[in-house]
């Protein structure tokens, strides 16, 4: 039965019909509060039906059991499940992920998918902060639903301001990125302003939401961001954090796109497809 329902799922017409000809936004908010519920009950139901689409990850939590969908999908790992790269000239995977799209800015445009470019102004909503990472790195890190959902800092740096842009839910699976222009642009999602900290250079992280997937939680702000939060557009903060400190996490799976100026090439053996996990190379930092 598995595999059949696999081989339905992998055909690209019928998942994407599944996954974005369907009432996006509503389902999102219904399975927001249905994963909420406590029950031990609906949890294993929940899991078993999400376990038949794709195998979930449990050995590396440290929680044995689960009371609702939510605390499964946000789940802790249990201590030294991850090993962070200690060395300063490295610039860390913030989360675990496959690496999609990622190289040099052509200027101020990246790629979604091959033939699908999209602007960093249109992502950022700011054409003065896209300017100062002209010619710059990026990377995308797509999260899928059986992976680990927190993520991390991937260097010691300040955080200065978080960009919250209301968006829709499409999916961000790579069915959808090669069929939807400028997907990421168009989905809800979070840019947080950086520091490093070994040279003062600026750097972004951008969560973006996905359908079942519009609620990111990040620790050094007091609000949750989801669909129905309505502003400040832009929220100040004050926070220090060592590499591999948890930041936030979101729900079910998501992407994570690392944005670096010009200078910062990717690490060794980074290549399209890659399985990473957070705390791995994934950039090298120009000087320290």
């Amino acid at each position: 039965m598995r595999a059949a329902l696999h081989r339905f799922v992998r055909n690209e017409d019928i998942n994407f019909l599944l996954t974005n000809r369907v009432p996006r936004i509503a389902l999102t908010r219904f399975v927001g509060w249905l994963s909420h519920i406590e029950s031990p009950l609906l949890t294993r139901v929940g899991m078993a039906v999400w376990g038949l689409f794709t195998p979930l990850e449990r050995s590396e939590s440290g929680i044995d059991h689960y009371s609702s969908l939510h605390q499964f999908f946000t789940r802790p790992l249990r201590p030294g499940a991850r090993t962070i790269d200690g060395r300063p000239d490295r610039i860390c995977s913030p989360s675990d992920g496959i690496v999609g799209a990622s190289g040099a800015l052509d200027g101020t445009t990246l790629v979604q998918a091959k033939g699908f470019p999209y602007r960093l102004d249109d992502l950022l909503g700011d054409s003065d902060l896209s300017a100062r990472f002209s010619g710059g790195t990026y990377v995308t890190l797509r999260l899928t639903s059986a992976m680990y959902h927190r993520f991390h800092a991937p260097h010691d740096m300040d955080i200065d301001e978080v960009t919250y842009i209301s968006g829709d839910t499409w999916n961000v699976n790579p069915i959808a990125l090669k069929r939807v222009e400028r997907l990421f642009c168009k989905n809800e999602r979070a840019v947080l302003h950086a520091r490093l900290k070994c040279n003062g250079d600026a750097f972004l992280l951008v969560p973006v939401a996905a359908v079942l997937v519009a609620s990111i939680r990040l620790h050094f702000v007091d609000v949750l961001l989801h669909l129905r939060y309505r502003g400040p557009n832009r929220i100040p903060c004050a926070a220090t954090v060592r590499k591999g400190e948890e930041l936030g996490w979101f729900e079910h799976g998501s992407t994570i796109i690392v944005i670096a100026p010009e200078g910062y090439p990717l690490a060794e053996g980074i290549s399209e497809g890659q399985v990473i996990k957070m705390g791995q190379a994934l950039l090298k930092c120009r000087h320290t």
